[in-house]
Parts: structure tokens; sequence; C-alpha cells
């Protein structure tokens, strides 16, 4: 694919959920966010896909907060599983390709090697079962497709990452933090993943990709290389995912 035919098919991508962490690392396209553009709404993501008419819908919108979505299953469902089941259905209508960003939680986690792109998803929370139902939606609706699974991601700065990194860079004027040891994966720059968005764009790809950062690390050991990076006193204390009263992907 040329620059100029790329080019031209990047200005043409509809982006969902823009504003959020990953969604800050793109500069191209047609940007929406939750106020202009619900996409739990079948008919407001239908008339935006048909007034736009995008060569890509890159679906980034999601509910990502795992307590709140263990809370409120309702909620976590309504975006993640009906948001992206609308997102796919207006994607088969004007023929475009969707991108839709899944989550290495649609896995139990329990493996000590990688997970492939072939294993069995077995979600343990609400949130990784409603982005599984979301996966089975795009699979379902659509041929040309692209399912990106990322693990533990980071960025946006400390305001707008309000997952892991960004719940530690918050906490460290506290005395202490107790921070899980038994879970690991493979911490991913946001602007890493839009990166490998756009490069299996670029190619045509379609299908189910998992896509992470070389390595792996505990959440503990990411607590204190974080500790070190920015020289704070707070004691990061190890405990094991069965001391929370959440499934801990």
């Amino acid at each position: 694919m040329t620059n100029n035919s790329t080019d031209e098919l990047f200005a043409k991508t509809l982006i969902t959920g823009s504003d959020g962490m990953v969604g800050s690392y793109i500069d191209f396209g047609i940007r929406t966010n939750r106020h202009s553009l619900d996409v739990t709404n079948l008919s407001n993501v239908m008339s935006a896909c048909t007034e736009h008419m995008p060569r890509v819908i890159i679906h980034l919108a999601a509910a990502t907060d795992l307590a709140r979505c263990q809370q409120d299953p309702a909620y976590a469902y309504a975006v993640n599983a009906v948001g992206t089941y609308n997102l796919a259905l207006a994607a088969r209508r004007i023929g475009a390709k969707l991108v839709f960003i899944s989550t290495f939680a649609v896995f139990d986690g329990t493996r000590e090697e990688p997970y492939a792109e072939t294993g069995i998803p077995d979600p343990v929370n609400i949130y990784g079962h409603s982005k599984y139902l979301g996966e089975l939606a795009v699979r379902g609706i659509l041929e040309d497709f692209l399912i990106v699974r990322a693990s533990w991601i980071f960025g946006g700065g400390i305001d707008k990452d309000i997952k892991f990194v960004g719940k530690i860079l918050k906490q460290l004027d506290k005395d202490e933090i107790k921070v899980i040891t038994d879970k690991r994966g493979s911490p991913t720059y946001a602007k890493d993943l839009v990166a490998g968005i756009q490069q299996l764009i670029r190619e045509n790809k379609k299908g189910i990709y998992n896509l992470g950062n070389v390595g792996s690390a505990t959440r503990y050991d990411i607590a204190n290389e974080i500790k070190s990076i920015v020289g704070a006193k707070t004691k990061i204390v190890p405990i094991t995912s069965a001391d929370f009263s959440l499934a801990y992907p």
C-alpha cells in the first residue's frame, strides 16, 4: 500500500473512545468520544457511521474499570458487548473494517507460557467476559475484522491512565501500597499498541492478534520499578490475588 493510499485510509478511519489512554496516541482520522458517539445506542452508531462512511473503524470505547464492571455487570455488558455488537452491525452495513481492541482478560491467567491467538478463552471476571462477548459478536457478524488483544496497557500520562500504572502513580504519597505478586503479564505501552494496530491495518490483516511489548513482569515488579523511577519512599507490600475480593486477571 502506497503512502498516499495509506494516508487516505487513516484519514477515513473512525475512532471511538478517542479521548482515552490509547486514543491519546492516535493523531489521525475521525475522532469521537462518549459525548459525541454513544456506542450503546444503535441508532447513534448507525447515524455516525453512515454520515462519515469510514473505511476503517477502530473501536476503543470500553468499560475497563475492573471493580466497576464487577459491581455493575449491566454497565460492562452494555458498553463492551452490546456496544461492540452495534459497531459490528454498522461496519457490515457500510463495508468498513472493524478493529476491536480486546484484552488478555478473556483468558483465565493461569498459564505460565504466553497465550496464543488460538487459545480457548475462559474469562474469570465480568470485564473479561463482556469483552469476550464483544469478540464473539465481531466474529459472528463480520469477515473483515481485527480483534487485537492487548495486555496490561499503560500510557497517556497520569490523567489518562486509569489502569494499574496510573493507579500506582496516584498512590505514591501513601506510606505503603499492597500489590499482588502472583499474576504476570506483558506491560504494553499504548503508543506501541497504536503503531502495531496501524501496521496491521496497512497490511490489510484480518483475524485475531495478541499484541504486547516484549518481556513480562508481575504487578509487584512493575510497582517497584515505578517507585524506583519516581524516587518514592512508599513501601510496596507483596500480597496474593486471593487477598482481593475481585477476580483478578
